[in-house]
């Protein structure tokens, strides 16, 4: 007798659950070391950015293994807000601006890993914990790619984020 198909009770599409239940395990698994060692909320963003730096620098690597490089800086951000993002979530960044002076913005009206979540005030305060790991993808796929970048997330109103990225320029 063939047993019936399991179903979950995620509407995420099959090869989109990966990503969506490692992302909230490194968050919840983050809390609760937090809890327990009554931590730093710094520590603990400082970890989740880490992780999505690593992250970040090793899928850029596949992603453009028979690429060419990017004729300037412009064309490279271009690429993470199309091609890179669909890689990871599967739709493009929603709006990209720039002062042309080594600052952007990426937004993303309905972030996959904010959209799961309540848009409570509660939530809203967590924000920066869901958002960390992005920051680190960002920017160790940039360093890989040879730009040194900071990376900020900021949360207007769920699941709206924007993710500020400054250039750091050798001096």
């Amino acid at each position: 007798m063939a047993l019936p198909p399991q179903s979950t009770s995620t509407t995420a599409p099959p090869d989109e659950l990966p990503l969506e239940l490692l992302h909230g395990e490194l968050i919840f698994s983050g809390i609760l070391l937090s809890k327990d060692k009554e931590g730093d909320i710094n520590e603990l963003l400082s970890k989740l950015e880490f992780i999505g730096f690593s992250t970040g620098y090793r899928l850029i690597e596949r992603l453009l293994k028979d690429s060419t490089r990017f004729k300037d800086e412009l064309d490279t951000i271009k690429f993470i807000c199309k091609d890179f993002w669909v890689a990871i979530y599967k739709k493009q960044i929603d709006n990209l601006r720039t002062n042309h002076q080594g600052t952007y913005v990426l937004q993303d009206n309905c972030f996959k890993l904010l959209s799961k979540i309540s848009a409570t005030k509660q939530y809203l305060e967590h924000g920066p914990k869901f958002l960390a790991f992005t920051c680190g993808i960002i920017r160790g796929a940039l360093s890989n790619l040879g730009i040194s970048s900071v990376v900020v997330a900021e949360i207007s109103t769920m699941p709206t984020c924007r993710f500020h990225i400054t250039i750091q320029r050798a001096t």
